[in-house]
C-alpha cells in the first residue's frame, strides 16, 4: 500500500525529500511502480485516472510523476499538459504504444522522458535519477549565491537571456518556460557558442551516466534530442529556416550563434 503524500505546508508535517505521484489505471502496473519507486526511496501516492492525477499533483507537488498514456477519462498527453500548468514535477510517461509519434507527442506535451511498457525497473530508476542529478548540479547554487570569479552565469544573444543559475530564459524581456531537458540542451549549446555539438553529444548531456565512453547512442534517444530541440526552438521563436540563435548543421548537429 502506498503511503499517502503529505501536502506541502500541512500543519505539523514535514514533506519528505522524495515524493512521487503514480497516475496509472492498471492495478498490477501501479503496484509495480509503487514498489520500484518505494525501493528507490520515494514516498508514493497514486491515482487511477487523469483528473484525479492532476489534482493529486497540484495538491502534493511531487518531485516525480509517472504517467500512463491510456487512462479511462482523459489521455495522458492532455494530463501532462494540465500538470505542466501547475507543477514543475519530473514527468515520465509510460505506455504500451511503440509508435514513434506517441513518443513525440509525449515530449511535446511537456514530459521529461517517455518509456514503453513493459518497462525495465532498473532503467526507469536510472532515467529518473539522471534527470534529478542534472537538476541537482544546476541547483548546487541558489540564484542568490555568488559565482566563482570569471564564471559566466548569464548568456545573452540578440534578445535571448539565459540565467544559468536561476534556470530561467527570456526572449526580448519576456520569460519563456522550458522543460528541464529543453533548458539543459540550450545551456549546453550556449555554453559553446560557435561550436557544433553533435546529436550524440547532446544525448550525453541528458543521459551522461547511461552513456559511458564507447557506448553507442540509441536512435530513440537521438530522436528525443531532435524533438526537444524542435520544442525549444518553437518556444523561443527561433525559425529553423531562418535561425536567430540555433543553427542546424546537417548531418552533424547544432550550433549556437551568439550575437550582440
Amino acid at each position: 500500500m502506498a503511503a499517502a503524500a503529505v501536502p506541502a505546508g500541512a500543519p505539523g508535517a514535514s514533506a519528505p525529500e522524495r515524493t512521487a505521484v503514480i497516475i496509472e489505471d492498471d492495478d498490477d502496473v501501479r503496484a509495480l511502480l509503487e514498489e520500484v519507486l518505494g525501493q528507490a526511496g520515494f514516498e508514493t501516492s497514486s491515482a487511477a485516472d487523469g483528473r484525479s492525477g492532476v489534482e493529486l499533483v497540484e495538491r502534493t507537488d511531487p518531485l516525480v510523476t509517472t504517467l500512463d498514456v491510456s487512462l479511462p477519462d482523459i489521455d495522458g498527453f492532455e494530463v501532462c499538459r494540465r500538470i505542466r500548468r501547475v507543477s514543475n514535477t519530473i514527468v515520465v510517461m509510460l505506455t504500451a504504444r511503440t509508435d514513434e509519434v506517441d513518443t513525440l507527442m509525449g515530449l511535446d506535451a511537456g514530459a521529461d522522458d517517455y518509456q514503453t511498457k513493459p518497462f525495465r525497473p532498473r532503467e526507469l530508476r536510472a532515467r529518473i535519477e539522471a534527470i534529478m542529478r542534472r537538476q541537482g548540479r544546476s541547483e548546487a547554487r541558489s540564484p542568490g549565491d555568488s559565482a566563482d570569479p570569471g564564471t559566466t552565469t548569464t548568456v545573452t544573444s540578440d534578445g535571448l537571456a539565459i540565467d544559468l543559475l536561476g534556470r530561467t530564459v527570456s526572449v526580448d524581456d519576456v520569460e519563456v518556460h522550458l522543460t528541464r531537458s529543453e533548458f539543459d540542451l540550450l545551456a549546453a549549446l550556449a555554453g559553446e557558442p560557435g561550436h557544433v555539438l553533435s546529436k550524440d553529444g547532446l544525448v550525453r548531456v541528458l543521459w551522461v551516466d547511461e552513456y559511458d565512453v564507447g557506448t553507442p547512442v540509441t536512435g530513440s534517444d537521438r530522436r528525443r534530442v531532435e524533438v526537444h530541440l524542435a520544442n525549444l526552438r518553437r518556444k523561443i521563436g527561433d525559425d529553423p529556416a531562418a535561425p536567430r540563435w540555433i543553427r542546424t548543421v546537417r548531418g552533424v548537429g547544432y550550433r549556437f550563434d551568439q550575437r550582440a
